[in-house]
């Protein structure tokens, strides 16, 4: 019996006059009876939501939401009443576990605040379809460096080799009408030490992100953090050109973060404290290495180096959008009007940035390097 199957025998069978309302220790027999269990989780939340009610009844709307895995708000809510139901064991507890599925585990404490998500996560999530999305990205980035390395015989600093502008990657203010390369230049950096410091934040962070939260909104996150990088740069700093996947990366760290901060009495990772400052530390230097590249660089250049500001609008980006998605683990976004709001602003910024590009910088009349 599929879901739709069965959620038509549902209403047909525990709520024939249409009430909105089901008994859940009914429900429960049915399911049982028909050789249907549900994952532990999602019978334990099941009888979270009848303890939420007086009556110890289900809205058939919430067991919809149940069944099909999106949770939305108002469910979140009656968990949260219904709490005392669930299991008070952790996660910690369970005994036996395999090698894959205790990292699950280890990433539902690193990412889920409460413990009623971490339940949720460990045992609705399936190994199929693994987090593509962070690793593609990353091993695009190490192919494309690899390749200009060897191909300029420079592993350090590339960005001061006379041909490296050239690449149809990078973004540069006096190819704005390439649309892609406000894209595209996140598969550029400047070195091996940029690029190191990328790919270390991608996999250590953006991989158990994508885990949980899946490829939609992860790769969303990201690519909204990259397209705001370059746009900010051609905005703020209009000579400068742009390379490195950092406006992404800091969207998805400054999300995290920001998540970990406002959930710091129910996220569970070890040494909270310490990673948080040793994160902070990491990409201030990071951001300082920019601007020193920036404004002093240690080398003759033809143009202008890199600019810094696609740091600082991928953090934006995270505590703004990647919040948001963050703190709607598993519910729907479009209910929420914070969504909305964020999308609305982030849309905003998108067409100013593009009217921008068409005629501020004929209009300022600024003085742009001559595209190489």
């Amino acid at each position: 019996m599929d879901r739709s199957s069965l959620l038509q025998l549902i209403q047909e069978q525990l709520d024939p006059e249409n009430t909105g309302f089901i008994g859940a220790d009914t429900f429960t027999g049915l399911v049982h009876s028909h050789e249907l269990p549900l994952d532990p989780a999602k019978l334990d939340m099941l009888v979270a939501l009848a303890q939420s009610n007086e009556r110890g009844q289900v809205c058939y709307q919430e067991l919809v939401d149940l069944i099909s895995s999106k949770r939305s708000s108002s469910f979140k809510r009656a968990i949260a009443n219904g709490q005392r139901a669930l299991p008070r064991d952790g996660l910690l507890d369970e005994p036996g576990l395999g090698v894959y599925k205790r990292f699950v585990r280890y990433v539902a404490y690193e990412i889920l605040p409460r413990e009623v998500d971490r339940h949720w996560y460990f045992y609705r999530h399936r190994s199929c379809p693994p987090p593509v999305f962070m690793a593609s990205v990353t091993l695009a980035q190490i192919i494309v460096f690899l390749c200009y390395g060897a191909r300029f015989n420079k592993w350090v600093l590339q960005t001061y080799h006379p041909e490296y502008m050239k690449s149809p990657l990078v973004y540069h203010p006096g190819h704005r009408a390439r649309a892609w390369r406000f894209v595209t230049y996140m598969f550029m950096h400047v070195g091996l030490e940029q690029l190191g410091f990328n790919a270390l934040l991608q996999l250590m962070i953006g991989v158990p992100l994508e885990m949980v939260h899946g490829l939609l909104r992860i790769s969303l996150l990201y690519l909204a953090g990259v397209l705001a990088g370059s746009l900010t740069v051609s905005i703020t700093d209009m000579r400068a050109p742009v390379v490195g996947g950092s406006g992404g990366v800091y969207a998805l760290c400054s999300a995290h973060l920001a998540n970990v901060v406002m959930n710091w009495a129910g996220m569970r990772c070890p040494y909270k404290l310490l990673r948080m400052v040793l994160a902070l530390v990491c990409m201030s230097s990071e951001v300082g290495r920019a601007v020193w590249l920036r404004f002093s660089p240690p080398l003759p250049a033809s143009g202008p180096q890199p600019s810094f500001m696609a740091h600082l609008a991928g953090a934006v980006v995270g505590v703004s959008m990647g919040l948001t998605i963050l703190r709607s683990y598993e519910e729907r976004l479009r209910d929420q009007c914070g969504w909305w709001v964020v999308l609305l602003a982030y849309g905003t910024f998108l067409l100013f940035a593009i009217f921008w590009n068409v005629f501020a910088y004929d209009l300022l009349g600024a003085h742009v390097p001559p595209p190489p």
